[in-house]
């Protein structure tokens, strides 16, 4: 049994419980009860006991939207690459990076990725993945990578015609033959979902294909109306606006996850609502492609669509999409009241409501049963923290650096900042030699 106390304990439940001085005892891959440090030390005496040292203790962050093969762009220089808009970033970035990546590439990117993670705290991942130059087998090497790390995960690859049919057939047989996979698992820690890039690369054929290969109780995970390209592009060839598209041919649903949805209108918005579908929205990346703000205030106030957070790829840590996505409504709105609520909502409550709608074990929560992902953040404070003020305090005072320790379904994989089980330095390493050959081989298509 392991035992986290002497912090202040946020448990996300439903009362909003708060310790001032608290401790959460697991006991397995489960919470088994939170209390004071006092009582729960006194009840389990002989358990292992991790001091928080007056920091915070609250449970891991989950990221519902990410990009792991981003993670080799980050000082890539592509030659003759000056982007004007988003497809041009699409075309001379982020499409030479995923036709030129290799199953090696794909794997270490993934051990930087949920390396990463578990120092930021997150402690489940779903990703979107894309490597064209090597598709089948790709989401065992992010599958084998998140295993080594011990990270919770999602994956799927993303379907798209823009390599053609072939490639599409064999991005479609890669999410199936994972689904397959990650049915087999009794862990609790992998799960799958079809991928599909975005209505603009998939023609209705294939959109069909992916659905006359997508097994009962899976959905999609799909980027809508990132770009107004994507908008025009379902207009001029279809007659119809992107998610009525989708929704006519199946795809939306409860188990469907729709990335960004910065450019839709009302009755779209109406159409994810009845259909049940997930939306996420990225904040940072949205603004580092310069594709717009999506309406989220009005999806979650008026339509009260189920809407979470992500980061897209832009980075690990999910605190800086908290941070961002407060103050990118405020500035589009021109509203210093915007945002206040519903980003939390979307990081601390729908996020963990969506994540469930794959994983069994009750996520985001400290609460007797829940899963056993739980996180320390070195943080002090110059106020007080209350119930009342939690939220505030994150905001403004902590990130990802500050997390000292991670554990995940019950698993220490990070103790005072020092990852557990894994060579860390080899990892470093070897990403860095992989990145060096990634860029050497973009450069050189």
């Amino acid at each position: 049994m392991l035992v986290i106390g002497n912090g202040r304990l946020i448990t996300r439940d439903r009362e909003g419980t708060f310790f001032e001085d608290g401790c959460v005892a697991i006991e397995g891959q489960k919470i088994r009860k939170v209390g004071t440090t006092k009582d729960i030390r006194k009840e389990f005496p002989s358990a292992e006991f991790i001091d928080a040292k007056g920091g915070v203790i609250m449970p891991g962050f989950i990221n519902m939207h990410n990009h792991i093969y981003s993670t080799f762009a980050r000082g890539l220089n592509i030659n003759g690459y000056h982007p004007k808009n988003f497809m041009d970033i699409l075309e001379g970035q982020w499409w030479r990076i995923d036709r030129t990546l290799n199953l090696q590439d794909s794997y270490h990117s993934a051990k930087i990725a949920y390396l990463d993670s578990i120092k930021n705290g997150v402690t489940t991942v779903f990703d979107h993945h894309a490597s064209y130059g090597a598709i089948e087998g790709s989401l065992t090497q992010l599958s084998n990578a998140a295993d080594e790390l011990g990270v919770r995960t999602c994956l799927c690859y993303e379907v798209s015609d823009r390599d053609g049919a072939e490639k599409m057939k064999t991005a479609v047989k890669e999410n199936t033959d994972f689904i397959r996979i990650s049915k087999d698992r009794s862990d609790d820690m992998q799960k799958a979902m079809m991928g599909m890039h975005a209505a603009f690369t998939l023609s209705d054929t294939s959109l069909e294909y992916c659905a006359a290969h997508t097994p009962d109780g899976v959905g999609y995970h799909i980027h809508i109306a990132e770009d107004i390209a994507d908008v025009y592009d379902s207009l001029a060839k279809y007659g119809k606006p992107i998610v009525n598209r989708l929704y006519d041919l199946g795809i939306l649903g409860k188990q469907t996850m729709a990335g960004h949805c910065i450019h839709i209108g009302p009755h779209e918005m109406e159409l994810l609502r009845d259909s049940n579908t997930m939306v996420v929205t990225n904040p940072e990346s949205n603004m580092g492609n310069a594709v717009g703000c999506p309406p989220a205030m009005r999806m979650l106030n008026e339509y009260g669509l189920l809407m979470g957070l992500g980061t897209d790829g832009y980075t690990n840590d999910v605190t800086e999409s908290y941070k961002v996505g407060n103050i990118i409504h405020k500035h589009h709105l021109a509203d210093p009241n915007a945002a206040w609520a519903e980003i939390p909502e979307m990081l601390f409550n729908n996020n963990p409501k969506m994540a469930n709608r794959y994983f069994e074990n009750k996520l985001g929560v400290l609460e007797p049963e829940a899963a056993a992902d739980v996180i320390i953040l070195d943080y002090k404070g110059p106020t007080p923290m209350t119930k009342d003020n939690y939220n505030s305090h994150i905001l403004f005072g902590m990130n990802g650096g500050a997390v000292t320790d991670t554990i995940i379904n019950g698993e220490i994989r990070m103790r005072n900042r020092e990852v557990q089980g894994v060579d860390e330095a080899k990892i470093w390493h070897d990403a860095q030699a992989q990145a060096q050959s990634l860029w050497t081989r973009i450069n050189q298509a």
